[in-house]
């Protein structure tokens, strides 16, 4: 009687596992992927049919499933490099760079990308930054910028960057401190473009239709990044808005 209970808890683990197996299998399909070698592990036909499976040693074999799953991931992240998505980000496209060190003290960034999409709103250039600041600037485009053009010309298509890395100082001011673009966390905006042709550009648009959507833009920044300059800030931002993630110990600096 023994024998036969054991015989039917054997032959009800076979079937659950059978029933768990083209899952994986059908995972492995749809990745490309190929089925792992096992190593060190006896097939049907290697087992000696005399032997008796004793309950102590009777464990499930479903985990056996969970580096199908695991590979998956890596196959996923293979994709996305392909694709050409850095920072980890499926919504951030461009390249990774190697280091670059900036010809004044200050300057240069560790871990630079240079981006030409986030979130599907195309960059008028390559821009070079580091992760924080393209991270953060993903989070203003799909928070701020595109519900501010959502009923807009078709909604935002792209943005025109006319800053972005550059060892210099704040404003290109001589024996002014180094400016966050010399580090890689600075990005410039002069321009808005939306689905069906339509440019907005802060320097014309400050002041005239187009003021609330810009303010809109600029204030939603704002608690995002460490600094947010715009037309009323001074003289040199008249034309562009200009945010950073720098660090600062007090509340950011919106003007």
């Amino acid at each position: 009687m023994k024998q036969v209970l054991l015989t039917v808890l054997f032959l009800c683990q076979s079937a659950a596992f059978a029933s768990a197996e083209p899952a994986c299998a059908e995972a492995r399909l749809a990745s490309d992927l190929t089925a792992p070698e096992l190593i060190g592990e006896e097939t049907a036909e290697d087992a000696d049919p005399t032997v008796t499976v004793e309950p102590a040693v009777l464990v499930s074999r479903r985990p056996a499933l969970r580096p199908c799953k695991f590979r998956q991931f890596e196959v996923g992240r293979e994709r996305m490099q392909a694709r050409g998505a850095v920072c980890g980000d499926w919504t951030i496209l461009g390249e990774t760079r190697k280091p670059v060190a900036g010809k004044a003290r200050g300057c240069g960034i560790t871990n630079p990308v240079r981006v030409y999409k986030i979130s599907d709103i195309a960059l008028s250039q390559f821009s070079l930054m580091d992760c924080q600041t393209a991270v953060t600037l993903k989070t203003w485009i799909e928070n701020t910028a595109k519900p501010a053009f959502a009923n807009m010309g078709g909604g935002l298509k792209g943005m025109r960057i006319v800053g972005h890395y550059a060892c210099k100082t704040q404003n290109n001011q001589p024996r002014s401190r180094i400016s966050e673009h010399a580090r890689g966390k600075a990005i410039d905006i002069s321009t808005f473009v939306l689905e069906d042709g339509t440019q907005i550009t802060v320097r014309d648009g400050w002041n005239n239709a187009h003021g609330a959507v810009l303010r809109k833009l600029h204030d939603g920044a704002c608690g995002i990044f460490g600094t947010v300059l715009g037309p009323d800030a001074d003289r040199y931002h008249v034309g562009h808005f200009h945010f950073d993630t720098a660090r600062r110990k007090g509340a950011p600096v919106c003007r």
